[in-house]
Order: structure tokens, then sequence, then C-alpha cells
């Protein structure tokens, strides 16, 4: 039986810089779309304190990795005397605006919860993950949604299912760089769900990426010879939407060798709170 537990990559449908706070941080509109492009994380709970990563990428050092500081942050936070070894299945690319990373961590916090046995209900599971980062309560809820706020001001959202292209193109993006970036539209107008259902958006920082980041404009431009084109997020990836699997496909289909190409379904709901549920039924524990 597998044991693992999901942690789902998300795309910017669109992203409107829309103001900027006096701490420094970006007012946002986005819609997030949650899609089935999957780490899988294994924990295996320890008598003794220490919490270690026994499995993971090694380009991504085990203190740099957001479900390692997840699990110290919930560990202090709960006064939790036990400890945990974490194995991680990386698979969503790194520095790619997918969420990753902060998948990963949401889904520490969701899961060490119920092994712990803490019973903290979710909203202060996501209010501690938004000290990890500001996508950490999307996955933590677990919904498709509507995102305003600093992209913690959570609306789920029923979306259309559509099946996406999705390419990797091989560079990671400092989100930091493209926020502090001089020429990064600040002032968009504010749209609607209504608004943005009727119309679309764009991506503020697009332009940005794509002039500072020739690898990601070159990715741009290719997909966009077969579907309209789009970054998530600060990037790297880009996507384009198709009708079904079979038409992404086939717009990957001459994709260059230098990139990574996935097919991808999105998902009004991440697979965590199942994988909870039958966490839950397994040990015979009951919702909070």
């Amino acid at each position: 039986m597998n044991h693992a537990w999901p942690a789902p990559a998300k795309l910017n449908l669109f992203l409107h810089v829309v103001g900027r706070r006096p701490d420094g941080y970006h007012e946002l509109q986005t819609v997030f779309q949650i899609i089935d492009l999957v780490d899988e994380l294994q924990f295996t709970i320890r008598e003794d304190p220490l919490i270690r990563r026994v499995a993971g990428p090694e380009s991504l050092p085990a203190e740099d990795d957001l479900s390692v500081r997840a699990a110290r942050r919930l560990q202090a936070a709960a006064g939790v005397r036990a400890g945990v070894d974490i194995a991680l299945d990386k698979r969503i690319p790194v520095g790619g605006g997918l969420g990753g990373g902060s998948s990963d961590a949401a889904t520490t916090l969701v899961a060490l919860n119920e092994l712990w046995g803490l019973g903290w209900p979710v909203g202060r599971l996501a209010r501690l993950g938004l000290e990890l980062g500001a996508d950490v309560p999307l996955f933590v809820h677990g919904d498709s949604a509507w995102a305003g706020g600093i992209g913690d001001e959570l609306q789920p959202l029923e979306l259309p299912e559509t099946h996406y292209a999705l390419i990797f193109p091989g560079v990671a993006v400092s989100t930091a760089e493209v926020f502090q970036a001089p020429e990064l539209t600040r002032n968009s107008p504010r749209t609607t769900i209504s608004g943005f259902l009727k119309a679309g958006g764009r991506n503020d920082c697009a332009p940005v990426v794509a002039g500072r980041y020739p690898g990601v404009a070159a990715a741009l431009a290719w997909l966009g010879r077969r579907g309209e084109a789009r970054l998530t997020g600060t990037g790297s990836c880009v996507f384009a939407a198709y009708a079904d699997r079979a038409a992404a496909q086939a717009a990957l289909a001459e994709l260059p060798a230098q990139w990574t190409g996935f097919v991808v379904r999105g998902l009004s709901r991440s697979p965590l709170p199942a994988r909870l549920a039958t966490e839950r039924a397994i040990r015979g524990t009951d919702a909070v």
C-alpha cells in the first residue's frame, strides 16, 4: 500500500499586481488552479524530537527544504516532543513557479497535525503556514481558488476541467528579483471573478521575466505558436490550456530536448484532503 502523502502543484491562470503595501509586499489578484502534478512525501514518526529528511533531491539541501522547515515550525508551535523522518519524492520542478515547495510545506503541516495527534483546525494550520510562504495556505485548504491580498485571501473557485501543456525551460526564476524589478507593473486595475471568467487576465510578471530570462522568453514564444501561452506565477514554467489530454500532448510533440514537458489536468480539489480522510479511516480518528 502506498502510504505517501501528495503535494500538488498549482498554476496561476492570471496574476495582476494591483498595488504595494507599506511593508513592501505586493497586493495581488490571481486564480490558483491546482493540478495533478504532485510531489510525494512519506513520514515516519520518531520517539525522539529529531527531524530529518532521509530522502530528497540533492539539488535542494535539507536545511532549505520547506517540508523540513514546516515540521520544525509546527513542532515548536505545538510543543511536540516527537520527531519525524521525511522522505521527499520531488517531481515538481524547483523554481518553476508551480508552488512545489509551499505545497510540500502544507502537506507536512496537514500530515503531522494528524500523525502527531495535534487536532489543530485547518485555519490554524494555514496561519502557521503563512509564516513559511504566501502560497502555503492555498495548499493547506486544498481548493483551487480566487485569491487577493498577498495571495493568502482565498475564495474556493470551481473551474471547468481543463488539460494543460506545461513546459519547464530548465531555469529557476528568483521571485524576489521579479517583485523588486523597477519595470514591474504595480497598478493594474482590480477585477472580479466574473470579470476574469468573462475576459481572462494577464500575468504582470511575464514581461519582467521574459526580459531577464531568455530561456523563458523562448519557451513562451515556442508554446505560443501552439496555443495561448502564459507564465505561471513568476515562472519559469509556461503553460497553455487545451480541451482534452490528446490536444495537450500534441502541443508538446516536438518539444525541444533541453526543456521538460508535462501534460497535466486541472483540479478543483487537491488530493491532500482525500489522503487525510483515508489516514483517519485507517487510524479510526474523527475529523477535526
